[in-house]
């Protein structure tokens, strides 16, 4: 989906628009005497997109400038007198990419698709998409020869006709600086009110006009919604409406949840009695829906496309209200959770008493075996590819799926184009990535990765006239869960212990004290059952000769036919999934992207 293009005309660089956008404000263009900018997304606050957009062209528009990143979700596309800017926050919410020929940039556009050749397909790029889905965002490889990547805090530092004169990270700026807290045992008073001051400001900036969170009944959408509310019934939010959007199963496992969200509704009305439930029954959809619709009209394989039968139903109803943002608990389970990788660190400093009396202690409160909890989080980030490749040997059994982790190779991808094209190489940058040489601290880099970018949401962002916003994934409230100790977090058998002190306050009861919520899997058998022999179908009639040249066709209807039954976990279905999303991004390719629309050229000033 194409929101901006830069393209060089006649020796000189001009902007173009698309025009359906910039009236919604998903696109923001401001000049002055320092040149143009073109920001998609929002910089330093929803509500005040022009400020934010002027303010980034000041601070970097400046000869020899090197400001550090502002907050906020956006790309951006800097023409000033003397060079161009490609800038992307540190999240990566909203892509851009760059066309790059012998050291020159010939175009530039939020759209992969739109800059690449179809005939030229970069097969690199799928060796480590089908690593994990964290793999895309932080790889600069794109699907297409040629095209690249501007990665999450990068700033690509062009010249005025385009020539390559650098590519460098920037950290970004927080809104404030909270204090360091010291650990203060099972009533975390210090950790509790530094969260709580950076998910108000995280919520703070992201509300607009008309603002909806979706509540789900859990611990983070509802601490998310309740922040809302109580910014905009204190006026801080400039009297903004807000929708409170809900899915309710009123049959299946996922009905149990209708109880906590009706006292979530209940809990957030109290503090804005104006808000609007938007409750949407969606019973009837089931995961695979319209498959070859939201996994193939993606500009990149889209690994999570299964599950967007759900959330575009949501999303629609937001949008028939015209709300311009809309706001999620998603991140608070990696974020603000107990961080068990520190028992690597206490492995990796020697400190083994204190190992083992943490890891049975987490055991317990999880309920899992004391060798379960050390395989997880001691053996397998210090050896993972060995770890999955044992795991793979003893729980295999003859399945295709069985024993599938993160990221040995499925069974499914041929062997000679694994070799081939650099999967081995693939696997080791992606375990890297995920477990870092301090894994307690990498957790929270590869966490962000989970929900960022988002292809269902950008993609239909034209039609909903917002993109999710995430506020746990806020870089403020990220840092502020690096600086606390383990022993501020950990409480073994309650999760989230920080977040449920630093809403105390504002939390129902029953909501407060949960531990458990039903998971999506009913929703994924449903969806399988369904749509099994469809994507059985899908899979034999694939035509793109990349398919065949990838995959062994009968293995992978093989695990097609395991995750109906119910074999496998979460980790294998993950593999089948984005492979499913994979052969039929290939079979719509040759589809062309929607155009930029009515566009509007920008031309910097000279």
């Amino acid at each position: 989906m194409e929101a901006l293009r830069l393209a060089w005309v006649g020796g000189a660089p001009k902007l173009w628009t698309a025009e359906a956008m910039a009236r919604q404000g998903l696109v923001t263009t401001v000049s002055s005497d320092a040149g143009t900018a073109a920001v998609v997304g929002w910089v330093g606050s929803v509500r005040d997109r022009v400020a934010g957009a002027r303010g980034l062209l000041e601070d970097f528009g400046r000869p020899g400038a090197v400001p550090r990143l502002p907050i906020g979700d956006y790309a951006a596309v800097l023409v000033c007198r003397d060079r161009v800017l490609l800038v992307r926050d540190a999240q990566a919410r909203i892509p851009l990419f760059f066309r790059e020929s012998g050291g020159r940039v010939t175009a530039v556009s939020t759209s992969a698709r739109c800059l690449g050749d179809i005939a030229e397909l970069e097969r690199r790029y799928f060796c480590r998409y089908l690593t994990g889905n964290m793999a895309q965002p932080h790889w600069e490889l794109t699907p297409f020869v040629a095209v690249h990547r501007v990665l999450g805090g990068e700033v690509v530092e062009l010249s005025i006709t385009g020539e390559m004169h650098g590519r460098v990270m920037r950290r970004g700026r927080q809104a404030h600086e909270p204090s360091v807290p010291a650990a203060d045992g099972p009533h975390f008073g210090g950790a509790a009110k530094d969260l709580r001051l950076a998910l108000e400001s995280a919520v703070r900036c992201r509300v607009g006009r008309m603002t909806a969170c979706h509540v789900s009944g859990g611990t983070d959408s509802t601490s998310v919604a309740l922040l809302a509310a109580r910014q905009l019934a204190a006026g801080q939010g400039h009297l903004g409406e807000l929708v409170l959007l809900a899915g309710r199963f009123g049959r299946g496992e996922l009905a149990g949840e209708q109880p906590y969200l009706d006292e979530a509704m209940e809990a957030i009305r109290r503090h804005a009695p104006a808000a609007r439930p938007m409750i949407v029954d969606v019973d009837d959809v089931a995961d695979f829906d319209d498959f070859q619709h939201h996994a193939g009209d993606t500009d990149e394989p889209h690994a999570h496309a299964f599950r967007a039968p759900f959330w575009s139903r949501l999303h629609a109803a937001a949008a028939e209200l015209g709300c311009d943002t809309l706001l999620t608990g998603c991140g608070a389970d990696p974020i603000v959770d107990v961080n068990p990788f520190h028992l690597h660190r206490l492995a990796r400093t020697a400190q083994l008493r204190r190992l083992a009396k943490q890891a049975r202690a987490w055991a317990v409160g999880s309920e899992r075996g004391l060798w379960d909890v050390v395989s997880a989080y001691v053996v397998q980030p210090a050896l993972p590819l060995a770890a999955e490749r044992v795991t793979a040997l003893v729980h295999g059994r003859g399945t295709v799926l069985g024993g599938l982790g993160n990221f040995a190779r499925p069974p499914w991808l041929r062997s000679e184009f694994a070799r081939a094209h650099g999967y081995r190489e693939a696997s080791i940058a992606e375990s890297r990535f995920v477990f870092g040489r301090t894994p307690e601290q990498s957790r929270y880099d590869a966490a962000n990765y989970v929900a960022a970018p988002d292809p269902l949401s950008w993609n239909r962002a034209p039609q909903d006239g917002f993109v999710l916003s995430h506020p746990f994934l806020d870089p403020e409230v990220i840092a502020t869960m690096r600086r606390l100790p383990a022993d501020a977090t950990f409480h073994p058998g309650r999760p989230k212990a920080v977040l449920r002190e630093a809403m105390a306050d504002l939390l129902p009861p029953g909501i407060r004290g949960r531990v458990v919520k039903v998971p999506f899997n009913e929703l994924y058998a449903r969806g399988l059952r369904t749509h099994g022999n469809e994507l059985l179908d899908l899979c034999h009639s694939a035509r793109h000769p990349l398919t065949a040249e990838m995959f062994n066709i009968d293995t992978l209807c093989q695990a097609v036919g395991e995750a109906q039954l119910g074999l496998g976990d979460a980790y294998a279905w993950d593999r089948l999934n984005s492979s499913l999303a994979l052969v039929v991004w290939l079979e719509r390719l040759d589809r062309r992207p929607p155009a930029l629309g009515a566009a509007v050229p920008v031309i910097a000033g000279s």
